[in-house]
């Protein structure tokens, strides 16, 4: 499971899941798409066009950028922003230039220089340069703000997962859901499982009690290291943390976080909501290098509990050489849900296989959004996925703390905010200390 790199943009798996030469047929790419949902893409906001904003240029963005031009042969990228100039560029350059996209996907890059925005408030502008909807990609620190802001503007939005970092973030998110929602804006999030054939399937059959009554769920995302930048001179202290993101719990959450809530959103979804409380365990073992990788911890294993009593078990790991696992295994009283991406089997009194076709589940979500916004039913995952996030911020506070933490601590309690007061590049910002279960206060 370790990201491959393509050599554009920190580009990784998660981004270009699927080959090039999928994308180079941009028709071939389109007749995934029944053709009644593209018919029905034909106006949205009142335009045959949809202009999108894209805020955050790296990896991450560039992907969702190809997969918003595939899902809708209106969809145009008209703006771009982030906090580093050479993001940009590499990112306009690759999707307005490179061969490995179609001719067509091309022609719909219509970025010019003055609708490039550099710098911390370059999302600002983006958002108000006449477009319909925003792509949120940048590091989740900055995903609380930049939502609030294109819901305040009137956006559709696309944000990638998770949506914040810690409690305080949270609420912020929630309360931008709730005005999303009075103003009938879609917003979906990188939680692709729940856009995926496979799993839709499964959940329904679990809902329609295939396994019997749930009394358990086992998830795990255990894997190998992911890439790190080595530092450049001229780099400020902020520069090079924004560069290796991941490794910084106040820019990604950690991994449990930034990567494991997608196992723990498909156990909340198994559940019907989110967990009433959580204790467990974490640490650093083998990623110890600073600040290389920062301080976030390698490994975490927790114990959820769910209002009902039932338990659900958690465990992730980002350790080279050591077994890789990505999956959900949902315990019942008449058998058991076992699922990891492009897979679904339920064994037991009811066995089942999924041996369905199914589109990227990556290009989906941006055709189910699409689509919802036509139909006049736009989704709005953003308070879900903000409950799914806050379970994986809750965990780390478990870890970081040895403390149990509570459901009603987080929502009403929790004081924790990360980050910088304010952001400047030249910025000096030392690397916090390791969190030390038993000594590091919940707060």
């Amino acid at each position: 499971m370790n990201a491959n790199r393509t050599g554009v943009a920190g580009v990784t798996r998660r981004e270009f899941v699927t080959s090039t030469a999928g994308l180079a047929a941009g028709a071939a790419v389109m007749g995934a798409v029944a053709p009644s949902v593209v018919a029905r893409m034909a106006n949205v906001a009142g335009s045959d066009e949809i202009k999108v904003a894209l805020i955050g240029c790296g990896g991450r963005g560039t992907g969702a950028a190809v997969d918003s031009l595939a899902s809708s042969p209106r969809i145009r990228i008209w703006a771009m922003a982030d906090a580093f100039a050479d993001r940009v560029e590499s990112c306009h350059g690759y999707l307005s230039g490179s061969d490995d996209l179609s001719e067509d996907f091309r022609k719909r890059v219509d970025v010019p220089a003055e609708r490039r925005f550099i710098g911390f408030d370059g999302f600002k502008p983006a958002i108000d340069s006449g477009v319909q909807m925003v792509i949120l990609a940048q590091p989740p620190h900055f995903r609380p703000a930049h939502f609030a802001a294109a819901v305040n503007a009137g956006k559709h939005v696309f944000m990638e997962k998770p949506v914040g970092v810690d409690p305080v973030q949270i609420r912020q998110v929630i309360e931008a859901a709730a005005v999303a929602d009075q103003k009938k804006l879609g917003v979906v999030t990188g939680t692709q499982r729940r856009h995926e054939q496979c799993y839709l399937e499964a959940m329904k059959r679990v809902q329609d009690g295939a396994i019997g009554r749930i009394v358990g769920a086992r998830v795990y995302w255990n894997q190998g290291g992911l890439w790190s930048h080595d530092r450049k001179p001229g780099w400020s202290d902020l520069e090079y943390q924004m560069r290796n993101w991941l490794y910084y719990t106040w820019l990604s959450g950690d991994h449990i976080v930034e990567q494991h809530i997608h196992n723990l959103d498909v156990m909340n979804w198994a559940m019907g909501g989110p967990p009433a409380k959580v204790w467990g365990t974490g640490g650093r073992q083998v990623r110890t290098e600073v600040p290389r990788y920062g301080h976030i911890f390698d490994h975490f294993g927790l114990e959820y509990e769910y209002p009902n009593g039932v338990v659900g078990h958690s465990w992730c790991r980002q350790i080279d050489g050591t077994k890789g696992d990505v999956k959900e295994v949902i315990i019942g009283t008449d058998g058991e849900l076992r699922t990891t991406s492009g897979y679904a089997e339920i064994v037991g009194k009811n066995p089942w296989k999924f041996a369905g076709k199914q589109a990227n589940p990556y290009r989906q979500e941006h055709v189910d959004l699409i689509q919802s916004i036509e139909a006049g039913k736009p989704l709005n995952e953003a308070k879900r996925t903000a409950e799914s996030t806050l379970t994986a911020i809750m965990g780390r506070m478990a870890a970081y703390t040895g403390q149990e933490v509570t459901w009603e601590f987080v929502t009403k309690q929790s004081q924790l905010k990360l980050g910088p007061a304010k952001y400047e590049l030249g910025a000096a910002i030392p690397v916090d200390e390791v969190a030390m279960p038993g000594r590091t206060k919940l707060v």
